[in-house]
């Protein structure tokens, strides 16, 4: 991905990016209004994730969970039945009524077009990481941060969060190796379909 390849995918992300702010902005204001009225906070989250060169960037997100839903993390952990490298909890009680729809349809995601206008993210890459998760990581793992993480991915039109973590590495993995335009024009096709079947959301 240097080079005109990388080139060519920058250009992707920017106009496609572009365009899909614009057309999901009404969609966007809708969204924030019921976030607001379904609890107390912000309308988007911020978290820190780590990019392209281990280099920290702030996601963004919609708010999907109770304000201060960081702070729980160590309390659900606790109860086990996770993986600490990528943790998702199956009933997870800081998940709003709002947010819950949000996440089933992946929605809460849209403003991590910002992130990809702004070359942080790109539309399509690795899952991107928490600081907590690459300082567990094996060292075949950090090969992954070698590009830039995206809003959808090979991990997520082949099972979300079905899948274990080592299996989403190795995904993201054999989509560096295998990197090519149209393989991410095929990924970008393939995430409508796999978010509307709702495999493995949560």
């Amino acid at each position: 991905m240097t080079g005109p390849n990388g080139r060519a995918k920058r250009a992707v992300d920017l106009l496609v990016g572009a365009l899909a702010m614009v057309m999901s902005a009404p969609l966007l204001g809708a969204l924030a209004i019921a976030i607001k009225w379904s609890s107390p906070g912000p309308v988007l989250f911020r978290q820190e994730r780590v990019g392209r060169g281990r280099r920290p960037f702030t996601m963004l997100k919609l708010r999907t969970m109770v304000d201060g839903a960081d702070r729980m993390v160590a309390e659900l952990l606790a109860r086990g039945g996770t993986d600490e490298r990528f943790y998702k909890f199956q009933d997870d009680p800081r998940i709003t009524r709002v947010g819950a729809f949000l996440r089933r349809w992946s929605l809460d995601e849209l403003p991590q077009l910002w992130n990809v206008l702004r070359g942080e993210m790109s539309l399509v890459g690795p899952r991107p990481a928490l600081a907590s998760e690459v300082r567990a990581y094996a060292p075949w793992q950090l090969r992954r941060l070698e590009v830039r993480p995206g809003m959808t991915g090979a991990w997520q039109v082949s099972g979300r969060s079905e899948l274990g973590f080592d299996d989403c590495v190795r995904l993201d993995l054999a989509y560096i190796d295998g990197w090519r335009l149209a393989r991410d024009v095929g990924i970008l096709l393939r995430t409508a379909p796999a978010v509307l079947r709702r495999r493995g959301a949560l």
